[in-house]
């Protein structure tokens, strides 16, 4: 297929960012495992031990939260809930069926991939919440030991969550034939694109 056959779905600057908070979200979850469940503390190693991995799971967990706000800014705005995307949710069976001829018009991203969105946003800003009180030795100490147990739980709950959330969104990007492409590469093919998000392509192609 030429180029003129594909669109771009994201930028160079756009995917690279996206792929340092998948970075930072890997090394984040196996370090928080390790020290979350002594069953999992076998992945410490991977970051030198224990002591090591206490210090640097926080620091990696605020990487990751500056560089997921950079999208969370870029994309807000495309991630609004619409009438039509609360019609397209209606229509979940048809979506799993593959039935797309039977759904409202789709932008750049379908209902599902909004309100993934918007769980990754609550989850982030729970996570890192919770996690400056938690963090010794530099703010535990502000906090009453009832918060700092409380922020332990909510901790524990967002990064549960986030987790289950990034096996979905995972799995829908290998499940949708053609949507890993857009983040390895940038672009889709024309023929995806009007497929799938009809809306966005008719928007950045003007047909």
């Amino acid at each position: 297929m030429s180029d003129a056959k594909f669109v771009e779905r994201y930028t160079p600057k756009e995917r690279g960012n996206h792929w340092i908070v998948a970075l930072c979200f890997i090394l984040a979850a196996l370090s928080g495992l390790s020290l979350f469940q002594p069953a999992l503390f076998f992945f410490s190693s991977l970051f030198g031990g224990g002591p090591w991995t206490r210090i640097l799971h926080p620091f990696i967990g605020v990487v990751m939260f500056l560089f997921f706000c950079i999208t969370m800014v870029r994309f807000w705005k495309l991630n609004r809930m619409t009438d039509a995307d609360r019609k397209w949710m209606k229509s979940i069976k048809d979506v799993v069926m593959n039935r797309e001829k039977n759904l409202p018009e789709v932008g750049k991203y379908n209902a599902g991939q909004k309100y993934m969105f918007w769980l990754m946003v609550v989850c982030m800003w729970l996570l890192v919440l919770s996690g400056f009180v938690m963090w010794r030795p530099y703010f535990a100490g502000w906090f009453p030991i009832d918060i700092n147990r409380v922020a332990v739980v909510v901790h524990a709950f967002s990064a549960v969550i986030l987790v289950i959330g990034i096996i979905v969104h995972v799995y829908a990007a290998i499940w949708v034939k053609g949507t890993l492409r857009a983040m390895m590469r940038g672009n889709v093919s024309a023929a995806w694109a009007k497929h799938h998000h009809p809306g966005w392509y008719r928007e950045i192609s003007g047909k």
